[in-house]
């Protein structure tokens, strides 16, 4: 069964608490029993994994820059069967930054782009913590700003007191949009982050706890308040559209080690969901725990955090020769933090030296860092990737060698010539960009 009906959550900045909304959306809806999955608008790899723990469904990536309007359509309804039981699904999908905040020029890749192509409904997660009668000048002019964006209705968050949200509730009134519920502003419902977005799913010991926590304060609303409208949120949902003819990515191999961690955790799931359907076999390993390279005819590095575990991935020696022996004659492919573990060494940011796999000519930083964001377009010639691509760029590490054979022609999102990215030797190649499908 696939997902049938959508709605989308969104807001008007980042930092509004969307993500908090919808992991306890998810849970409420899970514990009500409604077949429900989660999705993530852009290239995001850590939110997904909190939408899984939330509901236990796979989240997959929904990306209006990178993606065509079938591509997204066909992924938006997939999915949701496995493990399901009767009756409708629902998907929810959590936006990005905020409502219309895209690439540049034009904000191409917003979330409003996907409320567009999908045609769903948007509920607009407010941060109320600091006004109050302001929150309907802001709200009506998000509902009114684009009239193939329909906001749906209003989800208040950070709200204060029952007094509180009785001000928001009568200045909203006006505009005859559902206020489906107030969240409580709650210390314990702050979600820990680090400098490439939220400490990870897999590191919170808390998390199953929290999830419930959220869940139950959503549900509840502001004491004092009305609890959260949770059938009237349902019945907003709308129909996702038929989705036609969207070919995925081609499986590189038959049998495929993908790299699985903490320090190897950013591999997009409509990838390998794309690899498994072209027939390949895929085996999952940890370098961490010093696992070799599974037999295998091509080797996946992920992204990650390479530069957290830097000290451990150097002394997986076991990890370390059978890959470097793997790449004498078979294809090894890395992105970002995988990429940087192909290379000859890795400075923490303490900056101490950590000898890598020494497969490429690359030397990388975290000592000094600096911010490289961005989508985009990729193009190789020949070898491991070749093709043309549409990608992101997400991170602090500062190149201080790449010597070598460059893997990538790039151009940004606005169609600016950058530097060619990445490296290729032998049958090893890597580059900074994570891949998100082709261009």
């Amino acid at each position: 069964m696939a997902a049938s009906r959508g709605v989308i959550l969104a807001a008007p900045s980042s930092g509004a608490g969307k993500t908090t909304v919808t992991l306890a959306l998810l849970r409420l809806l899970a514990q009500r029993g409604v077949t429900v999955r989660g999705a993530k608008s852009g290239p995001d790899y850590i939110d997904p994994k909190f939408h899984e723990a939330a509901c236990a469904r796979v989240c997959l990536n929904l990306d209006a820059w990178a993606m065509t309007r079938a591509r997204v359509a066909a992924l938006a309804g997939a999915g949701a069967g496995a493990g399901a039981g009767a009756g409708e699904a629902l998907l929810v999908i959590e936006g990005a930054m905020g409502l219309f905040d895209g690439a540049p020029p034009d904000g191409r890749g917003a979330v409003a782009d996907l409320a567009r192509d999908l045609a769903l409904p948007v509920i607009l997660v407010v941060d109320a913590g600091r006004m109050a009668q302001s929150v309907a000048p802001l709200v009506a002019g998000f509902a009114g700003h684009d009239p193939g964006v329909r906001v749906a209705g209003v989800i208040l968050n950070k709200v204060g007191s029952a007094r509180h949200a009785r001000m928001l509730r009568r200045a909203l009134e006006p505009l005859g949009l559902p206020v489906l519920g107030a969240l409580p502003r709650r210390a314990d419902l702050a979600m820990p982050s680090r400098h490439l977005g939220l400490v990870q799913a897999g590191e919170r010991a808390d998390l199953e706890d929290f999830l419930d926590r959220a869940a139950e304060a959503l549900a509840k609303g502001v004491p004092g308040d009305r609890p959260f409208d949770l059938e009237a949120l349902v019945a907003l949902a709308t129909g996702l559209p038929q989705a036609g003819d969207a070919p995925g990515i081609v499986s590189p191999a038959q049998r495929i080690a993908v790299a699985q961690d903490r320090a190897f955790a950013f591999a997009y799931p409509h990838l390998l969901r794309d690899w498994r359907a072209g027939g390949a076999e895929i085996t999952l390993f940890s370098p961490l725990q010093d696992d070799p390279v599974p037999q295998a005819d091509f080797v996946y590095l992920p992204g990650g955090y390479p530069e957290l575990h830097a000290g451990r991935i150097a002394a997986s020696e076991v990890f370390l020769a059978s890959l470097r022996a793997h790449a004498e004659t078979r294809p090894v492919y890395g992105e970002c933090g995988g990429y940087m573990v192909l290379g000859e060494g890795l400075v923490d940011a303490e900056g101490t030296r950590h000898r890598m796999a020494g497969l490429l000519g690359l030397e990388t930083s975290f000592q000094t860092r600096r911010m490289h964001l961005g989508y985009r377009r990729l193009r190789a010639g020949q070898g491991l990737m070749q093709g043309d691509w549409a990608g992101h760029e997400f991170h602090y590490a500062t190149t201080l060698k790449a010597e070598g054979e460059a893997l990538f022609q790039a151009w940004d999102a606005e169609g600016t010539r950058l530097e060619d990215m990445g490296l290729r030797r032998g049958h090893v190649a890597g580059s900074f960009a994570h891949v998100i499908d082709r261009a």
